[in-house]
């Protein structure tokens, strides 16, 4: 065991990692086994999300993710599976309200300065 205050977090912190990841990685794998067993649109997709989201993790390379996809793709075209439609969100942005326009304020001169007396 860690004697170091520090040490002893990184212990910590290194076992919720180990099972965030552990979570992820199996997560990816079923996912990927679920598409295979049965190629569909619904099950490429999650398998797809599942590669993204470990790729965020850095559990998986991008470039390894990137080949898997494309294997998948191609496996997937050959069943004949049809890409479900992305559907984008559609956001709409409050219209703020516009404030009413300032008065003009006259500048007034700057004050002279005294000379200074010799």
């Amino acid at each position: 065991m860690p004697i170091i205050k520090s040490a002893k977090k990184r212990v910590k912190t290194a076992k919720k990692a180990t099972v965030r990841n552990a979570k992820t990685k199996r997560s990816l794998k079923t996912a990927i086994k679920s598409f295979l067993t049965k190629t569909d649109a619904k099950n490429h997709s999650a398998a797809q999300s599942n590669l993204d989201k470990a790729v965020k993790k850095g559990l998986v390379h991008k470039n390894k993710a990137a080949r898997i996809k494309k294997q998948l793709a191609a496996k997937a075209k050959t069943a004949g599976a049809k890409p479900v439609a992305a559907t984008k969100k559609v956001v709409t942005k409050p219209v703020a309200k516009k404030a009413a326009p300032k008065k003009a304020v006259a500048k007034k001169a700057p004050a002279k300065k005294m000379a200074a007396k010799k």
